[in-house]
């Protein structure tokens, strides 16, 4: 992680279109929701099935689906491949999950309200993406296995999913990261949501000797109007558990893709191994 060599904000031409990068949209059964459900893979130029690629596991947020991160300007299909081509970031699949899997005889309406029944659906994903996602992903596409090729991270709701999962199942996840990640991580600061680690003290890995993240990176825009400050108290939460991680403030960013771009630029030219 002392490695990293961080870049913010001119990213230059990263975003530029990357030549043959494909995405496919799949349909995969969950035992969670009794149902087929959908989710976008994001392929590499010249994905073969001759070789083995890491995968990216990318959460949106809230009132997304699993075709938000597809934006142009969240750098999504351009970024990682730009990166790749130029030798500052590994070739990898990125899995472009819908993280609402409600449970059958749900009321789909709750997804419409900012309400606790509705974000606590986040909460859950962690039982969807563990039973159901990763299983389809690595029997459907060739795939490196093991918390050394396989990373999490999300913008905003996506991020602080993300970091809840990974410091949960670090045993999993090697890579970690949350662009202007959201309430609820936490305690603290809004009472509808409290938070999914009950404790300040609980956002950590559990057991540092056994499983610590390899890149734990947290990202955020100083002019960030609807997360505010939440993504700085994980940073803080973060450095007083002695967790090391990189943290990046982005001048002048909103909650938007200006802030998610710098975030996912970095993060990818950390992963799999690529700094040693």
């Amino acid at each position: 992680m002392s490695k990293a060599k961080i870049v913010n904000p001119n990213l230059g031409h990263a975003n530029d279109k990357a030549e043959g990068v494909t995405v496919e949209k799949k349909s995969y059964y969950s035992n969670i929701t009794k149902g087929y459900r959908k989710l976008n893979v994001v392929l590499p130029p010249n994905y073969s099935t001759e070789k083995k690629y890491p995968v990216l596991y990318l959460l949106h947020g809230i009132y997304g689906d699993e075709d938000s991160m597809l934006n142009n300007g969240m750098g999504t299909l351009n970024v990682p491949a730009n990166l790749a081509k130029e030798n500052k970031a590994k070739e990898m699949i990125i899995v472009l999950p819908n993280e609402v899997a409600l449970l059958p005889g749900t009321d789909p309406s709750i997804t419409k309200n900012f309400s606790l029944e509705h974000l606590k659906v986040y909460d859950n994903f962690i039982n969807e993406l563990l039973n159901n996602i990763m299983p389809f992903i690595e029997y459907e596409y060739s795939v490196a296995t093991g918390r050394d090729n396989t990373a999490i991270a999300g913008f905003s709701m996506g991020g602080r999913t993300a970091l809840y999962i990974g410091y949960t199942r670090p045993d999993l996840f090697g890579y970690v990261a949350g662009f202007s990640p959201a309430w609820g991580l936490t305690p603290g600061g809004m009472d509808i949501l409290p938070g999914v680690f009950p404790r300040d003290e609980d956002f950590k890995i559990q057991n540092p000797s056994e499983y610590t993240p390899y890149v734990t990176l947290i990202s955020t825009g100083t002019a960030d109007g609807v997360v505010e400050d939440y993504p700085a108290s994980y940073h803080e939460i973060l450095e007083k558990n002695q967790q090391n991680h990189i943290w990046i403030e982005i001048e002048g960013a909103d909650h938007d893709e200006s802030a998610v771009i710098v975030g996912l630029y970095n993060f990818v030219a950390t992963l799999f191994g690529i700094l040693n």
